[in-house]
């Protein structure tokens, strides 16, 4: 993980949070809704009409990474009771973790230090030295990650008595089910490729039936609670040969490529060759998208609503551009978009 050397051009103060997810606010998924933006200017719709702004000949790249239930309660031997957030498993069986406040998870304990025991059940957890370095905190106040070497099955465990990883925005806790998109078949990340949840079978089937492709990549989420400046951690992904051989000839036939998500746009553009050419690849990705190092193959974006300094902006200006992002944040704020993973959507095709 390493520091953004520059942070988003884009301005504005969000919009309301959305508290609950669409079914629990009396809307289905594909009714939440949807701001296109283009060079044509700003329309406002519901998510379900996605394929009426779409052509024939695009690929639509969606995320099959499925949420895991990463949050769990524990007590330190330093802190007392503490929530633990659980980013991702590493090679070597250690974990990359994060130690939040009990007993809603607000802020990170960022005194954490070496040789501290969290204690969940009968899995124990030994913070061995923050991740990925010393002094990953953006501000130097302490670090937020740690790898952890784990004695118990820590996976089992969680699963069993762990919950998905929630924020105080949210008007209650909600179970896993809530936080899993129709693509969810591969478990693995720790929040939910928030991105794909409006999809319906319904809407996929329109896509189809319209001759717009949609093929999956995997990338499993670590946790989303970066500070102002921190880049993303490194991540797990995949682009199968099958996805990357029809994005190619979508490219080929004049078709955009259209990223439902950040995440989707990171493992695309980590899986590009050196002829600038889509190829299969697989393993840790540490590829930060930006102005400065923007896309080569995504040439739209579905997103959702992200927070001012957030890296995830960066991310859509380097895929909109500085113009089209503001003109897209302006136009949701001053229209009541509502912001986060059970919240509305953009479309932006430059």
């Amino acid at each position: 993980m390493r520091m953004l050397e520059e942070h988003p051009s884009t301005t504005f103060a969000p919009a309301a949070f959305a508290p609950a997810p669409a079914e629990e606010r009396g809307l289905t998924r594909d009714a939440t809704r949807l701001l296109v933006a283009g060079p044509d200017g700003v329309r406002h719709t519901r998510f379900r009409e996605l394929a009426r702004h779409l052509s024939p000949g695009d690929v639509v790249v969606v995320n099959n990474s499925a949420t895991v239930a990463g949050q769990l309660d524990a007590v330190s031997s330093r802190h007392g009771p503490v929530v633990v957030h659980l980013a991702t498993p590493l090679d070597d069986g250690d974990w990359v973790v994060e130690v939040r406040s009990a007993p809603d998870a607000a802020r990170a304990v960022l005194d954490a230090a070496p040789g501290e025991e969290l204690r969940a059940g009968p899995v124990r957890l030994r913070l061995r030295a923050p991740y990925p370095r010393d002094g990953s905190s953006p501000t130097g106040r302490g670090d937020r990650l740690w790898r952890a070497s784990v004695e118990g099955d820590l996976a089992c465990h969680a699963s069993r008595h762990g919950r998905p990883i929630s924020y105080g925005y949210l008007d209650r806790a909600y179970p896993l089910a809530a936080y899993q998109t129709v693509f969810a078949t591969e478990p693995g990340s720790a929040e939910m490729p928030s991105a794909g949840r409006p999809f319906t079978p319904a809407l996929v089937t329109e896509l189809v039936s319209r001759g717009i492709a949609v093929t999956p990549i995997t990338l499993h989420t670590g946790v989303s609670s970066q500070e102002a400046g921190e880049a993303p951690q490194p991540e797990r992904f995949e682009v199968s040969a099958a996805t990357a051989r029809l994005v190619e000839a979508a490219r080929a036939g004049g078709g955009r490529v259209v990223a439902v998500g950040t995440t989707v746009t990171r493992a695309l553009e980590s899986a590009v060759d050196g002829r600038g050419r889509l190829a299969a690849a697989r393993g840790w990705t540490e590829r930060v998208v930006t102005p400065a190092d923007p896309p080569r193959v995504v040439t739209g974006l579905v997103t959702g609503w992200h927070d001012p300094a957030a890296s995830h902006l960066l991310l859509v200006e380097a895929v909109a551009g500085a113009d089209l992002t503001q003109t897209s944040y302006d136009a949701a704020v001053a229209g009541g978009y509502l912001w986060h993973e059970f919240g509305d959507a953009a479309l932006l095709l430059p």
